[in-house]
């Protein structure tokens, strides 16, 4: 059987993210472990905390911590911000670990014999007032290409332009200001990655399951943008550079970054050396593959740079077999601000509301193809509406109902009818259908198709109205309670990969196993038509449906409106 590796985009550790971080890569990277594990396949999901690089050093600096400090106390507060989002991690590691260093220095060696590294004089911008080499986000100017004021000396947020510190125009330090920057020049160690274009493009031609904007992503990034790369930076914060005369230098972060994939589970490996092994992920391993969730921004790295580094070492490392991409999610038709407190961030969105609501919000509307703005009025209407009148409704009242008229027990009597069969063949359908939505990463539409299950369960419900068949006839009212409750225990089964707090309250209320559930598996009529006389709890309402006053005051808290 298949094993899945998993990994989604590492977040920077500074600062708690936004929405549209969680929706990007996080969120339905679990969701798709989730759903892995409980078809019965072997999951080793791998996250962590990009601590590197010149945005972790300025924001450092503005909090008056020194580096390693600071990264403490932010890959903490991430850590369990994922955790009470429900992010079902097998390790959560950092880029500043011992073995992320040691791993990035084996990776450099590896590329240092394979002739693909060479030293090369650097043009840097050198600020007087700061006394230092200034590295790409430690420089501010204005976009060439859209004008923004506040463009980084590698990329402009404003327009996603990729850039080159001496792009920018009226360049300014970000650490004191200063304008008055001058050329100076620093030796710097450059990735070859040009000398391994013909062969980053065979291996994305073979690449079968990329969604196509990603591979046109890929390929476009390959025609234009695969030059040399400066690989070290001016930094003291960092993996050292193992190399005289560059004492004071430590690798770009997007060098050490992606590694840290697989030094986390060499971590994770570590923890228990006795039942773990990190070479069955990822050395050479057959029976693996291998997926990577991804915000836009990160896939030309992922598909171009990081697979020079894996394929350039010469050692048969395991590259990614599937990417899956997202587009960004903008907050009520613009951008999420941190400096301006606009937009849901993911630890004052616990705050407002059990992280289940956002859960199934954000992956029914996932930015698979097209940018997607999330909106606090349409946002409460549908989980109102989905989590509230449809799934939530129909737990409490076929709950209730058992409860309070076959003695809180599931009823035994009665053979199925036609009604019964006709519904299970839907069942199969739609069971089918939303296991092919989830093996081929296709969230909106394993939302979708999990709404039209619970739809399905609330018609046949109400269409049977076995609280009127109770006086005419008893067994048709036993087997009609029996299918609704069964039933809401599927709808609850394959639920979990989305909303897992929710479906396990409803599953633990009747006495189903409720820590992980396993897919449905063979005919629904059997599910249906199972568990005669086993004891079951009352239901209480799931989610509480948002007023218009509460409402009001999201927008008011998140920026909106």
């Amino acid at each position: 059987m298949t094993r899945y590796l998993i990994t989604s985009a590492i977040p920077y550790v500074n600062g708690v993210k936004h929405l549209g971080n969680l929706v990007g890569s996080l969120l339905p990277a679990d969701v798709h472990a989730r759903f892995r594990r409980q078809t019965g396949h072997d999951v080793l999901f791998i996250c962590g905390t990009d601590d590197h690089g010149t945005p972790t050093e300025l924001s450092a600096a503005e909090s008056g911590e020194n580096v390693a400090t600071y990264c403490d106390r932010h890959h903490a507060i991430q850590a369990d911000i994922y955790r009470r989002f429900g992010l079902s991690f097998n390790h959560f590691g950092r880029s500043s670990s011992v073995w992320n260093h040691r791993l990035t220095q084996h990776f450099y060696r590896r590329l240092v014999a394979a002739d693909l590294v060479e030293e090369r004089d650097h043009q840097q911008y050198w600020s007087a007032v700061d006394n230092r080499f200034l590295p790409d986000r430690y420089i501010l100017g204005t976009c060439p290409e859209c004008g923004d004021g506040n463009a980084r000396g590698d990329q402009c947020d404003h327009c996603g332009a990729l850039l080159d510190p001496l792009d920018l125009l009226n360049p300014r330090s970000a650490l004191s200001g200063d304008s008055n920057l001058e050329y100076r020049t620093s030796r710097h160690l450059f990735l070859r990655q040009s000398r391994k274009v013909d062969c980053i493009r065979d291996w994305i031609g073979q690449r079968d399951k990329w969604p196509t904007w990603v591979r046109s992503l890929a390929l476009g990034w390959l025609t234009e943008h695969l030059g040399d790369r400066c690989i070290t930076r001016d930094l003291a914060w960092g993996v050292p550079v193992p190399m005289p005369g560059f004492e004071n230098k430590v690798f770009y972060v997007w060098f050490d970054a992606p590694i840290a994939y697989i030094s986390a589970t060499q971590e994770w490996a570590d923890i228990d050396p006795g039942r773990r092994d990190w070479h069955q992920w990822w050395w050479d391993p057959s029976d693996v593959e291998y997926i990577q969730f991804l915000g836009k921004d990160n896939v030309p790295f992922h598909a171009v740079s990081f697979p020079v580094t894996l394929l350039g070492s010469g050692e048969p490392w395991k590259t990614v077999d599937v990417i899956k991409g997202f587009h960004w999610l903008t907050y009520e038709g613009g951008k999420f601000s941190t400096s301006r407190n606009r937009g849901v961030f993911t630890d004052a969105a616990l705050d407002a509301l059990p992280a289940d609501l956002w859960r199934w919000w954000l992956i029914a509307n996932a930015p698979e193809n097209a940018d997607v703005d999330f909106q606090i009025r349409r946002f409460a209407h549908d989980v109102g509406k989905d989590l509230a009148d449809v799934f939530g409704n129909l737990a409490t009242r076929v709950s209730t109902f058992t409860e309070s008229r076959f003695e809180a027990r599931i009823p035994i009597e009665g053979e199925p009818g036609p009604d019964e069969i006709r519904l299970a063949r839907e069942v199969n359908d739609r069971l089918e259908a939303l296991r092919e939505h989830h093996e081929n990463l296709e969230f909106r539409r394993a939302a979708a198709e999990t709404r039209a299950l619970w739809t399905l369960a609330n018609r046949y419900f109400q269409d049977q109205a076995p609280w009127e068949l109770l006086a005419s006839d008893a067994d048709r009212a036993s087997v009609v309670t029996r299918f609704a409750a069964n039933l809401v225990a599927l709808c609850a089964a394959v639920s979990w990969s989305i909303i897992p707090t929710l479906a396990s309250q409803v599953l633990a209320k009747l006495g189903s196993p409720s820590d992980r559930p396993t897919w449905p598996a063979g005919p629904a009529i059997a599910y249906l038509d199972a568990n005669g006389g086993k004891p079951i709890r009352r239901i209480p309402p799931l989610v509480s449906k948002l007023s218009d006053q509460e409402v009001l005051g999201l927008e008011a808290r998140f920026g909106g409106g």
